[in-house]
This record gives C-alpha cells, structure tokens and sequence, in this order.
C-alpha cells in the first residue's frame, strides 16, 4: 500500500492532504483529538502550519518560547477547545521526538519491528494514553499503511478515525464512539 495522497478527516481537502504528506501534522491532529470534534482536531495541524508560516517542523516548535507558542494556538479561531494545554502538550510532543527521534515524527513507526514495539513507541510520546495510542496504530496501519508484525492485535478494536476512508464517515464513528462510551457508563453504573 502506497502512501495516501489524502487522509479524509475534515471537510477541507488541503488540511487532508496535509495529514497524509507529513507524518508530524497526522500525529499532531491525533494528539489534538479529545474534547473536540475529530475534524476540528485534525484541520488542527493545517492551521498550525499556516500561523508558523508555512513550515510544521518539530525542532522549530520544540524550540519557540511556550507564551509564544500558546498565543498561536489562541489566535482566532483558537486550534482548540484548551489551546493554552494542547500548546503545551504539542510542545512536549515535539520536543519528545527531537529528543528521541531526530525531529522526525516518522522515525517512531520507521524502525518499529513489531505491533507490540511500536504501541510501546507511540505509548511513550506526550499525550497519548492508552487508547488514543492504540487508535493511532491503528490509523498507521490502515490508512498510512505501517504495519509491522502483530500491529493488528495492539490496534484499537472498536470504531475509531483509523477506520475513516472517506469524510462522510466521520459521523458514523462519532456514533460508534457516543455509543461505546454510553455503554462504558451504563457498565460502571449497574
């Protein structure tokens, strides 16, 4: 499987195919996805790009002063419900790949022998929990098609953007998503 020429996860056909050309803005829009609709999430990236002035480098976030960075992310329209923390977190973010992986969001999956291995990578970056680390091993695996052996068994097993083809299917995952976490509740209640 080649590289898509479009990740279809918000209605803006630049913000996607800037998710599918540079791995940073795909891992940046997955990290952004909580607590905001998953397009806002991931036109996240495309708006970041722009305010940096056209680059989405890790060093370069790394490296700015977090005041300014934080008032990139609140500049209207704010790339987030909570720019002052998601600044934060996508400064740590990249300043954990500059550190361990060169700046090159790539390099997490690039070397990753097995699923078990590169869960524990993507696991290890700033801000990504337990499921939200799953879900993009998932996305690696079936939309960008990075699939070391055994990625299917540490990939997320319910509904998540990993299983968007095409824009129209954002609402049938949010569902799923609304669905599972009413079921968790219900779960926990009784």
């Amino acid at each position: 499987m080649g590289r898509p020429t479009a990740l279809h996860f918000t209605p803006d056909a630049e913000a996607n195919r800037l998710l599918a050309a540079e791995p940073l803005a795909t891992m940046i829009g997955m990290l952004l996805d909580q607590q905001v609709t998953m397009e806002s999430a991931f036109r996240g990236p495309y708006l970041l790009k722009e305010r940096l002035g056209g680059r989405l480098d890790a060093a370069q976030i790394a490296a700015m002063p977090a005041d300014d960075l934080e008032a990139v992310f609140k500049a209207r329209p704010a790339l987030h419900r909570f720019p002052g923390s998601m600044a934060k977190r996508t400064q740590a973010l990249c300043q954990h790949l500059v550190e361990h992986y060169g700046g090159d969001a790539a390099n997490v999956w690039k070397r990753a022998k097995t699923g078990d291995e590169l869960l524990a990578r993507v696991r290890a970056l700033p801000g990504f929990g337990a499921d939200k680390a799953r879900i993009f091993v998932g996305l690696l695996g079936k939309r960008l098609g990075v699939r070391p052996a055994g990625w299917e068994q540490v990939a997320a097993d319910w509904a998540t953007i990993a299983d968007v083809d095409r824009y129209e299917r954002i609402a049938e995952i949010r569902d799923a998503k609304r669905e599972r976490k009413r079921a968790a509740r219900d779960t926990s209640a009784g």
